[in-house]
């Protein structure tokens, strides 16, 4: 009997599904011909398919409003779309025609928002969450958009020191502002209080001693961020009550505070048998926002989200070939990839993130339990079954047949590209500092001089396809 991967995927999982499916034995990513890519384009290569992004939107926006008139919700959702996640122009744009709102992490952020703003590709009437370290020049920045015809722009204070520049820069101009509430992270975690936010129990006083009497400081929002995601554990929604409690709070003293924030976002599907209830998570949320609200006979808040990674983590894939296998031992067989997953797939490595790994070509050979290596020189340039808590199984393959294995790698859009330094951009755009080189001359004394500025804006956008 011959044990074929087909076999093993088929009596594992219910296959095709969503988004999988073979064609003439080729597996297909959204209907669209893995073949045909890789005949064209050869490997290793990045592949965004831009319509998944307009299916994640409408999804979670078309279950938020379910729930809400099921519940006779009295408060309105509003999407955003976490630009760190992925910053590239064609990823934002097509966001954007879905009329989702933007949130920031940083001064270039602001710079991208003025870019798309001139190309009529954002009104400026879209809702602004800014979040993130506020630095002097993101401050500044964020202000002058109020100069743009910027209306709802609001400013989650990260802590308390950044009211006090936010102020002396305003001037006169009226300013929304929200609270980040610091949240308590997971037992397993390396520190107990978020680093981000606020505590809790210094909310209120901050509020009433420094934000209540300022005429042109508007607190309207909480915000809250579980790391983890919206997951239904006992953590999340712990983390939940406790922060909706610090709201009802606040809103009793605080008649502008309207919308509450949910941070994290959805999980996206990282295996074949991945399973989540988002249609039920999200009436949950609904529900209990409205019933602890009704408890204290406040109004129900405005609900946001912030859906970076569930946004554009699907659209993503990153397709290689398998150069040559090699049996280092009797248990452990290598299938060396022709390029470094360090580099292209960060995450795997340095989070143990998880993705789907599946076969392009060669479904009807048998299968076996393989490592994935890359071809650089560093240990850690690898993906196994020991750090992913998974076995690997692919297509058993000799190196010496006329057709390359192909591997690919799935749901990879969100965060890959800059926390691998694609082109130079980075994570949150923030840049590269200048970099400073010394050294002595020959009576010995220091010289230095600058080998590289730090990167500017049009360094970014360049990158990123906004300059034309």
């Amino acid at each position: 009997m011959k044990n074929t991967y087909n076999d093993l995927i088929e009596q594992s999982y219910y296959f095709p599904q969503e988004g999988f499916d073979l064609q003439d034995g080729y597996l297909t990513f959204y209907g669209v011909s893995l073949k045909y890519l890789i005949q064209k384009y050869g490997t290793p290569f990045r592949l965004m398919y831009l319509p998944r992004i307009g299916d994640q939107i409408k999804k979670a926006r078309n279950l938020f409003r379910r729930a809400i008139k099921a519940e006779n919700y009295q408060g309105t959702y509003n999407y955003c779309y976490c630009t760190k996640t992925c910053h590239f122009h064609h990823v934002i744009s097509k966001a954007l025609q879905y009329d989702v709102n933007l949130e920031t992490s940083s001064s270039f952020d602001i710079d991208l928002i003025i870019n798309l703003f001139k190309k009529g590709e954002l009104e400026n009437t879209v809702k602004l969450v800014h979040n993130g370290y506020k630095t002097d020049e993101y401050i500044r920045k964020i202000i002058s958009l109020q100069d743009m015809g910027f209306t709802d722009s609001t400013i989650i204070l990260d802590n308390k020191n950044e009211l006090k520049k936010i102020l002396s820069m305003a001037g006169k101009k009226k300013i929304k502002i929200g609270i980040r509430k610091a949240i308590d992270e997971e037992p397993q975690s390396a520190y107990y209080t978020s680093r981000l936010g606020i505590r809790a129990s210094d909310i209120l006083e901050f509020y009433r001693n420094q934000i209540k009497d300022k005429e042109n400081v508007e607190l309207t929002m909480l915000h809250f961020f579980v790391d983890s995601g919206i997951k239904d554990t006992l953590y999340y929604w712990g983390e939940f009550q406790k922060s909706m409690k610090t709201y009802i709070e606040l809103k009793k003293e605080c008649p502008t505070l309207v919308n509450i924030n949910l941070g994290g976002g959805f999980p996206i599907r990282n295996h074949l048998g991945f399973e989540y209830d988002y249609e039920y998570m999200i009436r949950e949320i609904v529900k209990n926002i409205k019933e602890m609200c009704n408890n204290e006979s406040i109004k129900e808040p405005d609900i946001y989200t912030e859906f970076g990674k569930y946004t554009v983590g699907e659209s993503g894939a990153t397709i290689f070939s398998v150069l040559e296998q090699k049996q280092q031992n009797d248990a452990e067989l290598w299938y060396i990839i022709d390029n470094s997953l360090m580099n292209t797939i960060p995450d795997a490595w340095s989070i143990f993130e998880k993705f789907i790994l599946l076969p392009v070509n060669k479904w009807d050979n048998e299968y076996t339990r393989v490592n994935i290596g890359g071809i650089s020189c560093d240990h850690s340039d690898y993906y196994n079954s020991e750090d992913l808590n998974q076995q690997i199984m692919l297509p058993r393959y000799s190196g010496r047949e006329k057709e390359p294995l192909y591997l690919g790698f799935f749901h990879t859009g969100a965060y890959q590209d800059s926390i691998s330094g694609y082109g130079g951009i980075k994570h949150c755009l923030i840049p590269s500092p200048q970099h400073v080189i010394i050294d002595r001359d020959e009576t010995g004394n220091f010289v230095d001089y600058v080998y590289r500025t730090e990167q500017t804006v049009d360094d970014m956008f360049n990158i990123l396809g906004y300059n034309p």
